[in-house]
C-alpha cells in the first residue's frame, strides 16, 4: 500500500458508514449483497488490504485495550481506579493493558481507535460510549467486555456496580433517620448507571409511601457529558441523592454559595467514595464502589473470551456499601441519637 487507508476513506467513498464497510469486508450479516461487493471493489481500488489486517489482528499481542470516552476522564476520574487495577491484574499475568480515549469526535464520526488496529487481542469498554460506536468496535470480532456500563446488547459481557441496589439502599437510609423530601441529582438519561441509581431511588420512595416528584429529579450535565450548574427547586428537599460525589461536591457548594449549610440545613449523599467525596467539606456520606474486584473479574472474564470466544458470564452485578461521613443528619430528635451511636461503632 502506498498510504494508510483506513475503512473510514472507504466509507467516504461510498457514502456509507464505517460499521457498514466493516460488515462487508468481514462478512457479517446487515448489509446487503449488492453493497458488499461495491465495498469489496472499492476496498480493492485504494489497497485497502483486509485479509492483511486480519492476519496480524490473529497473532495474540499479549495487549488488553481500555477504551473509556473523553468526556468521563479527568485528572481525579474514578475511571483511572479501574484502569489501575486492571494494568496491575494483567501485570500478574504476564500481559499489559494500554489505555485509549475516545474523543467526542471520533465517537460521532465512527472513528476506528488506530490503538486496536492489530495491536489488542481484546477491549474493556469502561463506561458509556453510543451504541453506534460500540457496533463499529465489535463489528471487528474482537473479544469486548463492559465495564460499569450496559445496554440493551446481550452478546456482550458486562461487570457492573449494583447501582440499582446501592442507590435503594442509601436512600433507605436517608428515609429510616426522618427524611421524607428527598431529590434526585442525576441527568437519568446520560448513562445506564444513572437511571440505574435513580430507579433505586424511586423504588425506596414507592416502598415508604413518599410522592415521587418531577421536580425532585435534577440535571447535572448537558447532552455534551459535561456538568453543569444544578437547577435548584423552589421547594428545597431535606437532603439531596446524587448519582456521583463529582455532583455532590458540586452541589454542595453551589448550596453554601447560597446561604445553606450542610448538613445542618440540607444533607447530601454521593457515590463511587472517589477523591470528591474526601476534598470536600464535610466529607460525603457515600456508597463504596468495588473497583478491585470489578476489574479483576472484567479482566478474567476478557482473558477466557480470548481463549474460547464462546465464553460467556452475562451481565454480574457487584454489590457496593455505604460510607458513612459528615454530609448528612438525622433530622428527628429520636433518630439523632441511633444515628450517632451508629457512626461510634
Amino acid at each position: 500500500m502506498t498510504k494508510n487507508v483506513k475503512m473510514q476513506d472507504i466509507a467516504d467513498r461510498l457514502g456509507v458508514s464505517v460499521v457498514a464497510v466493516s460488515k462487508a469486508l468481514s462478512g457479517k450479516s446487515g448489509v446487503s449483497d449488492a453493497l458488499r461487493e461495491e465495498v469489496r471493489r472499492t476496498a480493492k481500488e485504494l489497497g485497502y488490504s483486509y485479509t492483511v489486517r486480519r492476519k496480524q489482528q490473529s497473532s495474540l499481542t499479549g495487549n488488553i485495550c481500555v477504551l473509556a470516552s473523553s468526556r468521563f476522564i479527568d485528572e481525579d476520574s474514578f475511571y483511572l481506579k479501574y484502569y489501575k487495577h486492571i494494568s496491575a491484574q494483567l501485570q500478574s499475568r504476564g500481559r499489559c493493558a494500554f489505555f485509549h480515549t475516545v474523543t467526542p469526535e471520533s465517537e460521532e464520526k465512527l472513528i476506528y481507535p488506530s490503538a486496536m488496529q492489530g495491536k489488542a487481542d481484546g477491549a474493556i469498554i469502561l463506561g458509556q460510549l453510543s451504541k453506534s460506536y460500540i457496533d463499529l468496535i465489535t463489528s471487528e470480532n474482537i473479544p469486548v467486555v463492559f465495564l460499569d456500563f450496559y445496554d440493551d446488547r446481550k452478546d456482550i459481557d458486562c461487570i457492573i456496580s449494583d447501582s440499582f441496589y446501592a442507590s435503594y439502599d442509601i436512600t433507605n437510609f436517608l428515609i429510616n433517620i426522618g427524611h421524607r423530601k428527598l431529590a434526585f441529582v442525576g441527568s437519568v438519561k446520560a448513562t445506564s448507571s444513572i437511571q440505574d441509581r435513580y430507579l433505586g431511588y424511586i423504588k425506596s420512595l414507592m416502598e415508604h409511601n413518599i410522592h415521587v416528584s418531577s421536580n425532585y429529579v435534577l440535571e447535572d450535565r448537558g447532552e455534551d457529558g459535561l456538568m453543569k450548574p444544578i437547577a435548584l427547586p423552589v421547594d428545597m428537599p431535606t437532603a439531596f441523592v446524587c448519582n456521583c460525589d463529582g455532583t455532590a461536591y458540586q452541589l454542595i457548594n453551589q448550596l453554601k454559595k447560597e446561604g445553606y449549610r450542610v448538613p445542618q440545613d440540607i444533607s447530601v449523599t454521593g457515590f463511587d467514595n472517589s477523591v470528591y467525596s474526601e476534598m470536600s467539606d464535610p466529607k460525603i456520606t457515600t456508597i463504596e464502589v468495588n473497583t478491585e474486584q470489578m476489574s479483576a473479574l472484567a479482566v478474567e472474564t476478557i482473558l477466557k473470551k480470548i481463549e474460547n470466544p464462546a465464553y460467556s458470564i452475562g451481565r454480574m452485578p457487584v454489590g457496593g456499601r455505604i460510607i458513612y461521613k459528615n454530609s448528612v443528619r438525622a433530622i428527628k430528635a429520636e433518630t439523632d441519637q441511633i444515628f450517632s451511636n451508629s457512626n461510634r461503632r
